[in-house]
């Protein structure tokens, strides 16, 4: 990964990539540049790079950097500079729109080329093996190919946007326009999966927000913007929902618009609201909610009436009138009937949140019937009037179905008011959030709820009727529809009918009979007669258990004086409960007044600071104003002296600050524009007229001018035209003239140019000639040329290879050479070695001696010695001594020793008979060779330095110093002889 010391460099980098055509270079360098930890800190190049960073994702269509980026930027400029993100994203945008733009307009069947479930999945296998099994490469599949990836892009675009604003208060109305946009997306294109996964991602992103409430930019729902900016947003989509007839989203819509003012505890705007019931009643009548559709259909007509004052009289009883309808098109009987317990619990449940819903707020210990019901719906139509607000049609068919007893005439009366109500609705001017209102919807559920009134009627008139009676009085439905129809009514026990088809009639019965009373006669019997024995038989009275009580009375008193102590107690311990805690709370509520008092104390304090600042901010305010004031003086005075709006300023008492000057004279100078531009009008008016007469003046002698200069021009067409055919004759006869007078010197022109020919035919082969035999030597010296090159180069190789050779001969005899010095130098390491173990050997053999010979002398007697003799460990120390004597001698340029050193016996044992004979013998010892060879004059030398002495010693090329080595033997001695005298 490159590293780049500006973010500018990164840059320049990117768009040399893209002129040489490396785009996917270009866009990795400037995500590098994004994601490294070095550019942390917010900068201007840095919008410049996303702007390009986002093109070229567009470009090549990777979502994946254009979301890695985003999320980088927005860590970058979350707390510096957030409008910068947000022009980012807006171009991101608006660049993934414009290429799905013109894909779509590069395509010619869309609907064709968008025919695909899923944006986000892959291709089928079946639809692989179909594009190489079937030779077909038409416009289909080519638009498939152009247009699809390029929604599939901006679909992904939109979820990335969201997916990045959705904890950002600072960017909630992008965050909105972009939901916005995406819910437009989905309803041009009819794009139905993603619209349930974008309202999913939505809800989602809701929830997580109320979870995580400790987020540092989470917005705040409790504000009126964020709260108008979620409300529009949801609502767009109920409103999308509901145009795609996606009714099931458009339910979870609802209840999603319902959970935020819940949520928040306030309710929308009222132009809102109508949106919202007018939505919610159009999904409970797909749904065949006709009860909640009724309700739906009442708080919207309230709410009209409430808050729009541009409502007229015929779209109120257009509104009033479908209320009613709708509330008429409930079924009137009751459909728990008959359903198991965890039926009518669910149903209960299902009610509960319709009716929340709706905006009732209901309990759940409530009954259904007690509030929502078809009855009390009416009920309270009449009584609030809204009956009255409906058309006259209305009015008469709801007394026909509810009061009204026509077992006979009762669908034939009702079947001309349907037709009339049918053909009443249209839009509503004054009430534009109100959908199209037509009241030929109801009519089915009106003729359904005519049938069963008929019925119900007739079953309490008749017993017994047939069926062609009974098909003729219900006209605008089949026998079998309404048998269908009785059907429901029976399972519900809205009617009792049975369908005699064999005799073709149909049985009414009474309700009466199968009541929920008489139903259950036979267990009221039996308690009757469980009544009746005990009266006739009563039951024995049972013996006292008095003495069968008094033995073990006692022990109950005992156990319960033992339980009452220990009732005591816990009540005492509950009261040193109590007192500590009451004794807690005071310390604890005099805490918090010390707390209180000392907030209040620094709130004092921080008032009359701010009082002192507002003061001096109010000093610093005056001043500004009367400096202005001066200011806007001396400008009236010297700039602005001769208009008068400034003399009478400057004539009044009237202070007058400098922004209001200006003002002023921005006034005068746009009025006095505005004069100027009004007479310039009034002078291009006047000029239009006169023009205007000029040319209408003027158009008839042009005309007439127009016409003579035609007749002109046409005379003096026809004279030039004879002229040139004089001419041309004349032209003619010339040429044929001088034709003959040339055609007699054609012979003498055809020798000439023979002539020339072949002069030029003899100089060009004698070029050619020449031309030739110079290629000729060309060639030849460039061959000659090559040779010598040839040669040259032979040369050159043969020198290198000889010098080759000679360079690795030079180079094993070397090797050889090296070799041959390790070996003798490991052989003289060797012999070194070995020499030096001998030596060590012999050190031990004498030191083992030594060790025996002292044995020897301390086990004798030493009382016959008149002197002791001096043992070998005497002359040791002598070898410490001697070694600096000698030093000291070679350094003062002594010649001799000490004479008080005694003689030395080279670390060797003499007996001392030997060495008393010695000295007699001869007044000085002969030189004597220690261990080593070395004489005993040696020792008496000064000693060379240790360079000298490596140098001299034994022609060795060792010149470390080692045990055995070539060291001197006076050294030697004198460190035995300073060992000894240590002894």
């Amino acid at each position: 990964m490159a590293s780049y010391a500006k973010p500018e460099n990164a840059l320049k980098r990117a768009e040399e990539l893209i002129n040489v055509g490396q785009k996917q270079d270009a866009l990795q360098a400037l995500h590098d540049l994004i994601t490294s930890k070095k550019h942390r800190a917010w900068q201007k190049p840095l919008e410049r790079i996303m702007f390009k960073y986002v093109e070229l994702c567009v470009d090549l269509r990777r979502g994946r950097f254009a979301k890695d980026g985003l999320i980088q930027y927005r860590i970058i400029c979350q707390q510096v500079n957030v409008s910068s993100l947000e022009e980012v994203i807006k171009h991101f945008m608006h660049l993934s729109t414009e290429k799905a733009e013109q894909a779509r307009s590069q395509a010619q069947a869309l609907e064709e080329a968008l025919d695909v479930d899923d944006l986000e999945a892959d291709k089928r296998p079946e639809d692989l093996m179909l594009s190489y099994v079937s030779g077909e490469k038409g416009k289909d599949r080519s638009d498939r190919e152009l247009v699809t990836p390029w929604f599939k892009f901006l679909w992904e675009t939109y979820r990335t946007v969201l997916e990045i604003l959705r904890n950002n208060s600072k960017l909630e109305a992008l965050y909105a326009m972009t939901a916005h946009r995406a819910f437009q997306f989905c309803k041009q294109y009819k794009r139905t999966t993603e619209f349930r996964r974008l309202c999913e991602i939505i809800r989602n992103h809701l929830a997580n927000l109320n979870k995580y409430r400790d987020q540092r930019d989470r917005p705040d729902l409790t504000l009126p913007e964020s709260l108008q900016l979620y409300l529009d947003t949801r609502f767009e989509q109920l409103k999308i929902a509901t145009e795609l007839e996606l009714w099931q989203e458009a339910f979870r819509s609802v209840e999603d618009i319902h959970g935020l003012m819940c949520l928040v505890k306030k309710t929308p705007k009222a132009s809102l609201m109508v949106v919202y019931y007018a939505k919610l009643s159009e999904i409970f009548w797909i749904s065949s909610s006709h009860l909640y559709h009724a309700y739906a259909w009442v708080k919207l007509f309230n709410l009209q009436k409430s808050f729009n004052k541009n409502l007229n009289q015929k779209d109120l009883q257009l509104i009033a009138s479908s209320v009613v309808l709708a509330a008429l098109s409930v079924p009137p009987y009751d459909r728990r009937r008959g359903a198991s317990h965890m039926e009518l619990e669910n149903e209960k449940e299902r009610n509960f949140r319709m009716a929340n819903l709706i905006g009732f707020n209901l309990e759940p210990k409530f009954e259904r019937g007690e509030v929502l019901s078809r009855a009390s719906l009416l009920s309270e139509l009449v009584s609030k009037g809204v009956l009255s607000c409906a058309t006259q049609e209305v009015k008469d068919l709801y007394k026909l179905l509810e009061h009204d007893f026509l077992p006979l005439d009762l669908a034939l009366k009702v079947q001309p008011l349907l037709t009339k109500i049918s053909k009443v609705g249209g839009k509503l001017s004054s009430a534009s959030s109100v959908p199209e209102v037509q009241l030929s919807q109801y009519v089915p559920s009106l003729e359904k709820l005519a049938a069963l009134r008929l019925l119900q009627q007739v079953s309490q008139v008749y017993q017994t009727m047939k069926i062609e009676c009974l098909s003729q009085m219900i006209p605008f439905y089949d026998f079998s529809v309404v048998e269908k129809i009785s059907v429901d009514a029976v399972k519900h026990n809205f009617v009792a009918m049975k369908v005699d088809h064999m005799k073709g009639v149909v049985l009414f019965g009474s309700l009466g009979i199968e009541s929920d009373a008489l139903r259950d006669h036979l267990t009221i019997l039996a308690e009757n007669l469980n009544k009746a024995r005990a009266l006739i038989y009563p039951p024995a009275k049972r013996a006292s258990k008095l003495g069968e009580v008094l033995p073990s009375l006692a022990d109950v008193v005992d156990k319960e004086h033992k339980r009452l102590l220990a009732r005591k107690s816990i009540i005492e311990k509950r009261k040193e409960e109590q007192e500590r805690q009451l004794l807690e709370m005071e310390r604890v509520e005099e805490s918090k007044r010390l707390i209180e008092q000392k907030k209040t104390e620094e709130a004092e304090k921080k008032r009359l600071a701010d009082e002192i600042e507002q003061r001096k901010l109010f000093r610093i305010r005056k001043e500004i104003e009367e400096k202005e004031q001066e200011e806007a003086q001396v400008l009236l005075q010297e700039t602005l002296p001769g208009k008068k709006w400034a003399k009478k300023i400057l004539e009044g008492d009237e202070k007058i600050s400098k922004q209001k000057l200006m003002e002023l004279a921005l006034t005068e100078q746009l009025r006095e524009r505005q004069e100027m531009e009004k007479k310039l009008q009034k002078l291009a008016k006047t000029m239009d007229y006169l023009e205007r007469a000029k040319r209408e003046e003027s158009a008839p002698l042009i005309e007439a001018a127009f016409q003579q200069r035609l007749v002109e021009e046409r005379i003096l067409h026809e004279r030039e035209q004879e002229r040139e055919i004089v001419e041309s004759k004349q032209r003619h006869q010339g040429d044929l003239k001088e034709k003959n007078r040339l055609s007699r010197i054609l012979d003498y022109k055809v020798i000439f140019q023979e002539r020339v020919m072949s002069r030029r035919q003899e100089e060009f082969d004698r070029r050619r000639v020449e031309r030739e035999e110079q290629i000729s030597q060309m060639i030849q010296a460039r061959k000659q040329e090559r040779e010598v090159l040839r040669k040259k180069v032979f040369y050159v190789r043969s020198e290198e290879e000889r010098l080759r050779k000679l360079r690795e001969e030079e180079e094993a005899r070397k090797r050889e050479e090296a070799d041959r010095r390790k070996k003798e130098e490991a052989e003289r390491k060797a012999k070194l070695d070995e020499i030096a173990e001998k030596q060590r050997q012999r050190e031990r053999e004498l030191e083992e001696k030594e060790r025996l010979r002292k044995e020897a002398l301390l086990g004798r007697s030493t009382d016959g010695l008149s002197k002791p003799p001096e043992p070998l460990a005497a002359t040791r120390p002598s070898e410490t001594t001697a070694a600096p004597a000698i030093a000291v001698a070679a350094a003062n340029g002594a010649g001799t020793a000490a004479p008080a050193a005694p003689p030395q016996t080279g670390g060797r044992y003499v007996p001392p008979k030997l060495r008393r004979q010695g000295a007699e013998g001869s007044g000085q010892a002969p030189p004597e060779t220690d261990r080593w060879g070395s004489r005993q004059d040696d020792r008496d030398r000064p000693s060379q330095p240790p360079g000298d002495r490596w140098r001299s010693g034994g022609g060795s090329d060792d010149r470390r110093p080692s045990f055995g080595g070539p060291r001197s033997t006076s050294t030697w001695s004198s460190s035995r002889s300073s060992r000894g005298s240590e002894r």
